[in-house]
């Protein structure tokens, strides 16, 4: 489908089919969905590793089926995709033996976000996907799209949103709209935050993701091993002499053993770095009068909009590294689409998230998105201490079933052994506790937690969606209580408070939400 053809065919409702090269598309998404279940056949490929050593060719029938399905299922979703805007409404079509029809009003739209993968850039398309407030399933994913054709969509589904009860024609002349009621001029994006190349490596060293595909190779340990000492031979280094604890003291073997994970964790910090730039290069964060902007990426180059008003919670994430270098990821959050996944490494569209800011860069941010929010200076009171007793209750038994299932194997040492691992599950708890604050003023609630590292929890109190106040027999003798705080973004709790700021902090917020009976959305 070319220009040509969307204006030939925006006078009628007739519905449009995708150019033939969305089927690169399908394609692409039939191998990243092969190859994300592939993991559900790891035990079985460990089991027959050897067979497939002594036998390589036995899998090539395989591959080429598993091929050959996903090209023709590709080519059915295609032949089978069409779309069409009557009435201020997408409708798609889509399904080959189990059909679908959506059916998403402009006015519904909750995000708008453009892909631009790699294999599309010669033929300047994209992917335009529409979410809404609920399910993942009602949202709408329009590929190969002239980038023009699906700038000028945006621009009319955004307008919508800004003007409501804008007369409906019989179909949807996008660019007749973008025309008659062109953007005013205090909607002119302002670029609020970028993020440059240096950025990006520091936010791949502190938030390294890497140890999934680690855990995944677990299998096939003993075969890279071998690889790796063949190979290591091959290019003349004698790796067991610096692994021979027959000619080598405790401490130079100490050594060499912190040099291979060293190494290891250097090789794993690269791989995470390259993530990162893929993921973020080019980076940057703009606003109009009612929308945040985010864009970015490498080969798949990626713009999601969020209308500001939707935004539900701020959340400032700090790993310990992060703590160290003194950076912070930042997560504008709006409504939560129950099905997505929040992998940085795939579009997430209920959120933006700016890697790697600094504190001030932050401040900026939050203050543009909540004015008045005190996050930055704002005193947390600490959750009661009883947090580590409850914490107790389970830990005092497992250590004692476990150190005498150690004992009876181990004997001393085994018991040893089971009390510096509860000694370090101890610590663990404590740093977990020391964590965990609160804190609310007038028109805002924040929250502290973390392990190692901190986050930070900020929103507004008219968007509390539902409360909730639990007490246990033991609590409430305590005067103690856990409280839930139900958002449209997800549930944020604070657990042993006191009641009387628990009822406070609940009840302002109930008495806000109906006083101000401001929109969430």
């Amino acid at each position: 489908m070319d220009n040509k053809e969307i204006d030939s065919t925006s006078n009628n409702e007739s519905w449009q089919k995708l150019s033939p090269i969305a089927v690169l598309y399908f394609i692409a998404s039939g191998i990243k969905l092969a190859a994300n279940n592939a993991i559900y056949l790891l035990p079985a490929i460990a089991v027959s590793y050897s067979t497939v050593q002594q036998n390589p060719k036995i899998w090539l029938p395989i591959v080429i089926s598993v091929l050959a399905l996903i090209i023709v299922s590709s080519w059915l979703q295609y032949a089978f995709y069409s779309f069409r805007l009557v009435n201020e409404t997408v409708e798609i079509r889509s399904g080959v033996f189990s059909k679908t029809h959506v059916d998403l009003p402009f006015a519904r739209i909750q995000n708008v976000t453009i892909d631009i993968p790699l294999y599309y850039r010669l033929t300047h398309t994209c992917c335009l996907q529409l979410d809404t407030a609920g399910s993942a399933k009602q949202e709408a994913k329009i590929v190969a799209l002239p980038v023009e054709y699906a700038e000028t969509l945006k621009t009319s589904i955004l307008h919508k949103e800004q003007t409501p009860n804008t007369h409906s024609a019989e179909l949807v002349d996008n660019a007749q709209i973008a025309s008659e009621h062109p953007p005013r001029k205090d909607d002119k994006e302002q670029v609020l935050n970028q993020r440059s190349v240096s950025d990006l490596i520091l936010h791949g060293i502190t938030n390294n993701r890497v140890w999934i595909i680690i855990g995944a190779l677990a299998p096939f340990y003993d075969d890279i091993a071998n690889y790796l000492a063949s190979f290591s031979q091959q290019l003349g280094f004698d790796y067991q002499q610096y692994f021979d604890p027959q000619s080598l003291g405790i401490w130079q073997l100490g050594l060499a053993f912190f040099s291979l994970i060293l190494l290891a964790t250097l090789s794993i910090t690269v791989l995470s770095v390259l993530g990162s730039i893929v993921l973020f290069y080019n980076y940057s964060l703009a606003k109009t009068t009612d929308r945040y902007i985010r864009r970015s990426g490498l080969f798949t180059k990626q713009e999601v909009s969020m209308k500001r008003s939707r935004l539900q919670v701020i959340a400032l994430k700090q790993d310990w590294l992060d703590v160290l270098l003194g950076r912070i990821n930042l997560e504008l959050k709006q409504n939560s689409s129950t099905a997505q996944n929040n992998s940085e490494l795939q579009a997430n569209s209920n959120r933006i998230l700016v890697p790697s800011v600094t504190q001030k860069e932050s401040d900026v941010i939050v203050e543009d998105a909540f004015p008045g929010n005190k996050l930055h200076k704002i005193t947390f009171k600490e959750i009661s201490k009883r947090f580590i007793l409850r914490q107790f209750l389970w830990l005092i038994p497992f250590n004692l079933l476990i150190s005498a299932i150690t004992f009876s194997k181990s004997g001393i040492i085994g018991i040893l052994l089971t009390q510096v691992i509860s000694g370090l599950i101890v610590l663990l708890i404590y740093c977990r506790w020391k964590r965990w604050g609160y804190a609310d003023d007038e028109d805002y609630i924040y929250i502290r937690k973390g392990l190692f590292g901190v986050d930070f929890y900020s929103f507004p109190k008219y968007k509390v969606q539902q409360t909730q106040f639990i007490q246990s027999r033991m609590m409430r003798r305590r005067n103690l209580a856990t409280i839930n705080i139900v958002m449209a973004s997800g549930v944020l709790k604070i657990p042993f408070i006191n009641h009387v700021d628990g009822k406070r902090i609940l009840g302002n917020a109930l008495y806000i939400v109906s006083k101000l009976k401001r929109s969430w959305m």
